[in-house]
Protein backbone atom coordinates (compact mmCIF):
# COMPACT_ATOMS: atom_id res chain seq x y z
CA UNK A 1 0.00 0.00 0.00
CA UNK A 2 2.56 2.35 0.60
CA UNK A 3 5.21 1.95 -1.89
CA UNK A 4 1.38 2.42 -4.17
CA UNK A 5 0.84 5.66 -2.68
CA UNK A 6 4.35 6.39 -3.17
CA UNK A 7 4.28 5.64 -6.82
CA UNK A 8 0.62 7.46 -7.16
CA UNK A 9 2.56 10.44 -5.15
CA UNK A 10 5.55 10.68 -7.44
CA UNK A 11 3.65 10.41 -10.56
CA UNK A 12 1.53 13.02 -9.52
CA UNK A 13 4.23 15.20 -8.45
CA UNK A 14 6.11 14.56 -11.73
CA UNK A 15 2.80 15.37 -13.84
CA UNK A 16 2.35 18.63 -11.88
CA UNK A 17 6.33 20.16 -12.53
CA UNK A 18 5.57 18.82 -16.52
CA UNK A 19 2.90 20.80 -15.97
CA UNK A 20 4.22 24.19 -14.60
CA UNK A 21 6.77 23.44 -16.88
CA UNK A 22 4.50 23.58 -19.80
CA UNK A 23 2.79 26.81 -18.52
CA UNK A 24 5.43 28.47 -18.03
CA UNK A 25 8.17 27.41 -20.73
CA UNK A 26 6.04 26.97 -24.00
CA UNK A 27 3.67 29.71 -24.20
CA UNK A 28 7.06 32.11 -23.46
CA UNK A 29 8.52 29.70 -27.13
CA UNK A 30 5.15 30.68 -29.21
CA UNK A 31 5.29 34.30 -27.90
CA UNK A 32 8.89 34.78 -28.99
CA UNK A 33 8.60 32.38 -32.18
CA UNK A 34 5.97 35.46 -33.34
CA UNK A 35 8.19 38.21 -32.35
CA UNK A 36 10.87 36.66 -34.52
CA UNK A 37 8.68 36.18 -37.10
CA UNK A 38 6.92 39.64 -37.73
CA UNK A 39 8.90 42.68 -37.36
CA UNK A 40 6.88 46.38 -36.78
CA UNK A 41 7.48 46.97 -40.65
CA UNK A 42 4.97 44.14 -41.29
CA UNK A 43 8.57 41.98 -43.31
CA UNK A 44 8.70 38.57 -41.88
CA UNK A 45 11.99 37.64 -40.05
CA UNK A 46 12.67 35.35 -43.19
CA UNK A 47 11.94 38.04 -45.71
CA UNK A 48 14.63 40.01 -44.07
CA UNK A 49 16.87 37.14 -43.97
CA UNK A 50 16.39 36.42 -47.36
CA UNK A 51 17.20 39.59 -48.26
CA UNK A 52 20.45 39.76 -46.29
CA UNK A 53 21.52 37.08 -48.35
CA UNK A 54 20.76 39.01 -51.70
CA UNK A 55 22.63 41.66 -50.43
CA UNK A 56 25.55 39.37 -49.29
CA UNK A 57 25.52 37.94 -52.84
CA UNK A 58 24.28 34.32 -51.59
CA UNK A 59 21.75 34.27 -53.69
CA UNK A 60 20.56 34.07 -56.34
CA UNK A 61 23.29 30.62 -56.81
CA UNK A 62 23.13 31.51 -60.57
CA UNK A 63 24.01 36.22 -60.06
CA UNK A 64 26.03 37.32 -63.26
CA UNK A 65 26.33 40.62 -61.58
CA UNK A 66 28.64 42.06 -58.40
CA UNK A 67 26.66 41.59 -55.41
CA UNK A 68 25.54 44.73 -53.39
CA UNK A 69 28.04 44.43 -50.27
CA UNK A 70 30.98 44.65 -52.72
CA UNK A 71 30.11 48.14 -53.27
CA UNK A 72 28.16 49.27 -50.36
CA UNK A 73 30.26 48.33 -47.40
CA UNK A 74 28.40 47.30 -44.12
CA UNK A 75 31.67 47.96 -41.85
CA UNK A 76 33.75 50.61 -41.84
CA UNK A 77 36.77 50.86 -44.31
CA UNK A 78 39.86 52.12 -44.16
CA UNK A 79 39.80 53.00 -47.23
CA UNK A 80 37.60 55.39 -48.85
CA UNK A 81 34.19 53.49 -50.76
CA UNK A 82 32.79 56.42 -52.27
CA UNK A 83 29.81 54.03 -52.35
CA UNK A 84 26.83 55.03 -50.13
CA UNK A 85 27.45 52.37 -46.91
CA UNK A 86 24.26 49.93 -46.47
CA UNK A 87 23.16 52.02 -43.68
CA UNK A 88 23.41 55.12 -45.17
CA UNK A 89 20.82 53.56 -48.08
CA UNK A 90 18.91 52.57 -45.60
CA UNK A 91 18.58 55.22 -43.85
CA UNK A 92 17.73 57.47 -46.99
CA UNK A 93 15.13 55.00 -48.00
CA UNK A 94 13.73 53.93 -45.09
CA UNK A 95 10.42 55.89 -45.21
CA UNK A 96 10.41 55.55 -49.17
CA UNK A 97 8.27 53.46 -50.69
CA UNK A 98 9.51 50.15 -52.68
CA UNK A 99 9.22 52.12 -56.29
CA UNK A 100 11.26 55.33 -54.88
CA UNK A 101 14.01 52.13 -54.36
CA UNK A 102 13.77 50.39 -56.98
CA UNK A 103 14.12 53.34 -59.28
CA UNK A 104 17.16 54.31 -57.24
CA UNK A 105 19.11 50.57 -57.63
CA UNK A 106 17.77 50.30 -61.54
CA UNK A 107 18.78 53.71 -62.37
CA UNK A 108 21.00 55.13 -59.59
CA UNK A 109 22.56 58.58 -60.51
CA UNK A 110 26.67 59.02 -61.08
CA UNK A 111 28.83 57.44 -64.10
CA UNK A 112 30.18 55.40 -61.69
CA UNK A 113 27.30 54.00 -60.39
CA UNK A 114 25.10 53.54 -63.92
CA UNK A 115 28.39 51.43 -64.85
CA UNK A 116 28.34 49.36 -62.20
CA UNK A 117 24.26 48.23 -62.25
CA UNK A 118 24.37 48.16 -65.38
CA UNK A 119 23.71 44.54 -65.76
CA UNK A 120 22.26 44.19 -62.51
CA UNK A 121 19.28 42.07 -62.82
CA UNK A 122 17.09 41.11 -59.92
CA UNK A 123 13.40 40.35 -59.49
CA UNK A 124 10.93 42.63 -57.75
CA UNK A 125 9.70 40.05 -55.38
CA UNK A 126 13.32 39.38 -54.42
CA UNK A 127 14.38 43.35 -54.55
CA UNK A 128 11.55 43.57 -52.16
CA UNK A 129 13.36 41.44 -49.41
CA UNK A 130 16.71 43.13 -50.06
CA UNK A 131 14.94 46.64 -48.70
CA UNK A 132 12.91 44.63 -46.03
CA UNK A 133 16.71 43.96 -44.67
CA UNK A 134 17.61 47.54 -45.10
CA UNK A 135 14.57 48.64 -43.49
CA UNK A 136 15.55 46.39 -40.06
CA UNK A 137 18.82 48.04 -40.59
CA UNK A 138 18.08 51.38 -40.32
CA UNK A 139 15.91 50.80 -36.96
CA UNK A 140 17.81 48.70 -35.51
CA UNK A 141 21.08 50.34 -36.03
CA UNK A 142 24.61 49.69 -37.77
CA UNK A 143 26.46 46.89 -35.68
CA UNK A 144 29.53 48.36 -34.24
CA UNK A 145 32.58 46.67 -35.17
CA UNK A 146 33.79 44.33 -31.89
CA UNK A 147 36.85 45.45 -30.07
CA UNK A 148 39.94 42.91 -29.67
CA UNK A 149 40.47 41.43 -26.79
CA UNK A 150 43.82 40.08 -27.73
CA UNK A 151 46.09 42.38 -25.61
CA UNK A 152 44.41 41.45 -22.45
CA UNK A 153 44.18 37.71 -23.02
CA UNK A 154 47.88 37.90 -23.72
CA UNK A 155 48.55 39.63 -20.49
CA UNK A 156 46.60 37.08 -18.54
CA UNK A 157 48.56 34.44 -20.58
CA UNK A 158 51.76 36.32 -19.39
CA UNK A 159 50.73 36.83 -15.38
CA UNK A 160 49.34 32.78 -15.71
CA UNK A 161 53.47 31.63 -16.92
CA UNK A 162 55.05 34.23 -14.65
CA UNK A 163 53.15 33.01 -11.50
CA UNK A 164 53.76 29.55 -12.36
CA UNK A 165 57.84 30.26 -13.06
CA UNK A 166 57.25 32.29 -9.79
CA UNK A 167 55.79 29.33 -7.50
CA UNK A 168 58.51 26.89 -9.29
CA UNK A 169 61.25 28.70 -7.53
CA UNK A 170 60.05 29.30 -4.08
CA UNK A 171 57.65 26.14 -3.51
CA UNK A 172 57.49 23.62 -6.18
CA UNK A 173 61.23 23.08 -7.53
CA UNK A 174 59.77 20.79 -10.49
CA UNK A 175 62.26 22.27 -12.96
CA UNK A 176 65.67 20.66 -11.98
CA UNK A 177 67.44 23.70 -13.81
CA UNK A 178 66.79 27.01 -12.02
CA UNK A 179 68.00 29.51 -15.00
CA UNK A 180 65.15 28.13 -17.01
CA UNK A 181 61.97 29.84 -14.44
CA UNK A 182 64.11 32.30 -13.55
CA UNK A 183 63.85 33.11 -17.78
CA UNK A 184 60.73 32.43 -18.02
CA UNK A 185 60.05 34.85 -15.12
CA UNK A 186 62.21 37.57 -16.78
CA UNK A 187 60.93 37.70 -19.96
CA UNK A 188 57.00 37.48 -18.85
CA UNK A 189 57.06 39.82 -16.18
CA UNK A 190 59.58 42.30 -18.91
CA UNK A 191 56.96 41.54 -21.72
CA UNK A 192 54.05 42.68 -19.22
CA UNK A 193 56.04 45.95 -18.69
CA UNK A 194 56.36 46.65 -22.02
CA UNK A 195 52.75 46.43 -23.06
CA UNK A 196 51.89 48.55 -19.67
CA UNK A 197 54.03 51.19 -20.68
CA UNK A 198 52.97 51.51 -24.56
CA UNK A 199 49.55 51.55 -23.27
CA UNK A 200 50.17 54.40 -20.87
CA UNK A 201 52.20 56.14 -23.30
CA UNK A 202 49.72 55.75 -25.95
CA UNK A 203 46.36 57.04 -23.31
CA UNK A 204 45.24 60.24 -24.91
CA UNK A 205 46.74 60.03 -28.02
CA UNK A 206 45.19 59.08 -31.94
CA UNK A 207 47.66 58.95 -33.93
CA UNK A 208 46.50 57.88 -37.33
CA UNK A 209 42.78 58.34 -36.27
CA UNK A 210 39.97 58.34 -39.24
CA UNK A 211 36.60 58.58 -38.06
CA UNK A 212 33.90 57.86 -40.44
CA UNK A 213 32.50 61.54 -41.14
CA UNK A 214 28.64 62.27 -42.27
CA UNK A 215 29.77 63.26 -45.85
CA UNK A 216 32.35 61.88 -47.59
CA UNK A 217 34.73 64.65 -48.16
CA UNK A 218 37.92 64.65 -50.14
CA UNK A 219 40.91 66.82 -49.44
CA UNK A 220 42.94 65.11 -52.34
CA UNK A 221 40.20 66.13 -54.80
CA UNK A 222 39.37 69.64 -53.19
CA UNK A 223 42.83 70.44 -52.73
CA UNK A 224 45.48 68.38 -55.14
CA UNK A 225 42.79 68.27 -57.94
CA UNK A 226 40.81 71.55 -57.60
CA UNK A 227 43.23 73.69 -55.99
CA UNK A 228 41.39 74.84 -53.13
CA UNK A 229 43.61 76.71 -50.66
CA UNK A 230 43.26 75.80 -46.99
CA UNK A 231 42.57 79.20 -46.07
CA UNK A 232 39.51 79.36 -47.87
CA UNK A 233 37.78 76.74 -46.12
CA UNK A 234 39.08 77.28 -42.66
CA UNK A 235 38.98 80.57 -42.56
CA UNK A 236 39.57 81.65 -38.68
CA UNK A 237 43.34 79.56 -39.15
CA UNK A 238 45.31 82.81 -39.04
CA UNK A 239 43.23 84.37 -36.71
CA UNK A 240 41.81 81.99 -34.19
CA UNK A 241 42.38 79.36 -31.76
CA UNK A 242 41.07 76.70 -33.78
CA UNK A 243 41.26 76.42 -37.73
CA UNK A 244 37.38 76.04 -38.14
CA UNK A 245 35.14 73.89 -39.82
CA UNK A 246 33.52 75.28 -42.85
CA UNK A 247 29.81 76.21 -42.33
CA UNK A 248 27.66 74.21 -45.08
CA UNK A 249 26.98 77.44 -46.75
CA UNK A 250 30.42 78.02 -47.57
CA UNK A 251 30.17 74.62 -49.18
CA UNK A 252 27.51 75.65 -50.76
CA UNK A 253 29.26 78.79 -52.43
CA UNK A 254 30.64 75.81 -55.21
CA UNK A 255 27.75 73.09 -54.53
CA UNK A 256 24.81 75.84 -55.35
CA UNK A 257 26.19 74.82 -59.05
CA UNK A 258 28.16 71.48 -58.87
CA UNK A 259 25.16 68.69 -57.36
CA UNK A 260 26.90 65.88 -58.74
CA UNK A 261 31.03 64.55 -58.00
CA UNK A 262 33.08 62.73 -60.28
CA UNK A 263 33.00 59.49 -57.56
CA UNK A 264 30.30 59.70 -55.57
CA UNK A 265 27.54 60.50 -57.48
CA UNK A 266 24.76 63.11 -56.05
CA UNK A 267 24.74 60.84 -52.32
CA UNK A 268 27.03 62.90 -50.95
CA UNK A 269 26.58 65.73 -52.17
CA UNK A 270 22.87 65.76 -51.47
CA UNK A 271 23.52 65.49 -47.75
CA UNK A 272 24.83 69.32 -47.86
CA UNK A 273 22.23 70.39 -50.48
CA UNK A 274 19.52 68.72 -48.05
CA UNK A 275 21.33 70.34 -44.42
CA UNK A 276 21.46 73.42 -46.39
CA UNK A 277 17.56 73.42 -47.02
CA UNK A 278 16.53 72.28 -43.58
CA UNK A 279 18.71 74.50 -41.69
CA UNK A 280 20.62 71.54 -39.76
CA UNK A 281 24.39 72.09 -39.58
CA UNK A 282 26.07 68.67 -40.70
CA UNK A 283 27.94 67.37 -37.09
CA UNK A 284 31.79 67.02 -38.86
CA UNK A 285 33.42 64.64 -36.39
CA UNK A 286 36.61 66.21 -34.78
CA UNK A 287 39.78 64.17 -35.58
CA UNK A 288 42.30 66.47 -33.84
CA UNK A 289 41.88 66.30 -30.07
CA UNK A 290 44.39 67.61 -27.08
CA UNK A 291 43.96 67.22 -23.69
CA UNK A 292 41.98 69.98 -21.81
CA UNK A 293 45.03 71.14 -19.86
CA UNK A 294 47.14 71.97 -23.18
CA UNK A 295 46.31 75.50 -25.10
CA UNK A 296 46.95 75.49 -28.40
CA UNK A 297 46.82 78.72 -31.03
CA UNK A 298 46.73 77.80 -34.51
CA UNK A 299 46.92 81.89 -34.56
CA UNK A 300 50.17 81.94 -33.60
CA UNK A 301 51.56 78.66 -35.33
CA UNK A 302 49.75 80.03 -38.52
CA UNK A 303 49.18 83.29 -38.69
CA UNK A 304 52.38 84.54 -36.35
CA UNK A 305 54.69 81.69 -37.09
CA UNK A 306 53.79 81.13 -40.57
CA UNK A 307 53.92 77.31 -40.32
CA UNK A 308 52.72 75.35 -43.56
CA UNK A 309 49.30 73.48 -42.73
CA UNK A 310 51.57 70.26 -43.86
CA UNK A 311 54.30 70.55 -41.05
CA UNK A 312 51.47 69.35 -38.56
CA UNK A 313 48.92 67.63 -40.25
CA UNK A 314 50.87 66.04 -43.17
CA UNK A 315 50.61 65.49 -46.65
CA UNK A 316 46.86 66.66 -46.46
CA UNK A 317 46.71 67.12 -50.54
CA UNK A 318 47.02 63.40 -50.45
CA UNK A 319 44.45 62.59 -48.40
CA UNK A 320 40.73 60.96 -49.26
CA UNK A 321 40.40 60.16 -45.93
CA UNK A 322 41.34 63.06 -43.79
CA UNK A 323 43.52 61.38 -40.32
CA UNK A 324 45.48 61.97 -37.88
CA UNK A 325 49.13 62.87 -38.85
CA UNK A 326 51.35 63.53 -35.72
CA UNK A 327 50.81 61.82 -32.29
CA UNK A 328 50.40 65.52 -31.15
CA UNK A 329 52.42 64.20 -27.88
CA UNK A 330 54.45 66.82 -25.49
CA UNK A 331 57.56 65.35 -26.74
CA UNK A 332 56.58 65.99 -30.36
CA UNK A 333 55.62 69.27 -29.57
CA UNK A 334 59.16 70.19 -28.28
CA UNK A 335 60.80 68.81 -30.39
CA UNK A 336 59.30 70.14 -33.03
CA UNK A 337 60.17 73.93 -31.04
CA UNK A 338 63.79 72.63 -31.02
CA UNK A 339 64.53 71.91 -34.31
CA UNK A 340 62.03 74.28 -36.30
CA UNK A 341 63.62 78.16 -37.68
CA UNK A 342 61.14 80.59 -36.72
CA UNK A 343 60.36 83.47 -39.69
CA UNK A 344 62.08 85.74 -37.78
CA UNK A 345 63.31 89.23 -39.38
CA UNK A 346 60.86 90.60 -40.99
CA UNK A 347 58.12 89.63 -39.18
CA UNK A 348 56.47 92.45 -37.02
CA UNK A 349 55.36 89.84 -34.66
CA UNK A 350 58.61 89.56 -33.15
CA UNK A 351 59.65 92.99 -33.21
CA UNK A 352 60.15 93.27 -29.64
CA UNK A 353 63.01 90.53 -29.20
CA UNK A 354 65.46 93.22 -29.84
CA UNK A 355 68.74 91.30 -28.63
CA UNK A 356 67.92 88.04 -31.23
CA UNK A 357 67.82 90.72 -33.58
CA UNK A 358 70.96 92.63 -32.78
CA UNK A 359 72.73 89.11 -32.59
CA UNK A 360 71.49 87.90 -36.07
CA UNK A 361 72.96 91.18 -37.39
CA UNK A 362 76.55 90.93 -35.80
CA UNK A 363 76.59 86.93 -37.20
CA UNK A 364 76.17 85.92 -33.18
CA UNK A 365 73.66 83.38 -34.46
CA UNK A 366 72.27 82.50 -37.73
CA UNK A 367 68.99 81.29 -36.95
CA UNK A 368 66.51 81.54 -34.53
CA UNK A 369 64.23 78.57 -33.34
CA UNK A 370 60.91 78.77 -31.20
CA UNK A 371 62.87 77.15 -28.52
CA UNK A 372 64.36 80.73 -28.26
CA UNK A 373 61.41 82.70 -28.49
CA UNK A 374 60.56 80.97 -25.35
CA UNK A 375 57.72 78.09 -26.88
CA UNK A 376 59.06 75.86 -24.42
CA UNK A 377 58.48 77.46 -21.50
CA UNK A 378 56.18 75.38 -19.66
CA UNK A 379 53.12 78.37 -19.07
CA UNK A 380 53.12 78.68 -22.56
CA UNK A 381 50.77 75.52 -22.80
CA UNK A 382 49.97 74.91 -19.16
CA UNK A 383 48.82 77.60 -17.69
Amino acid sequence: MRENFRCKTGLKTFLFFVFVFSVFTFPKKLIAASEESVISSGHSNDDIKRGKRFFMGLLPFDRKYESCVSCHNIKQADTLNWNPSAFEIAIKYAEKDFASFQTAVLQPSGVKMSDSHQNFNIAGEDLKTVKAYLDNMAREGSHPIKPSYFNLILFLFLGLILTWALLDLIFFSKVKLKIIPLVIFLGAFGWQVKMIATDAMRLGRQENYAPDQPVKFSHKIHVAENGIDCKYCHTTVEHGKSAGIPATNLCMNCHVIIREGTNSGKFEIAKIVDAVEKGKPIEWIRIHNLPEHVFFSHAVHVGSGKLDCTQCHGQVQEMDIMKQHSDLSMGWCINCHRETQVDFVENPYYEHFIKLHEDLKAGVIDSITAENIGANDCSRCHY
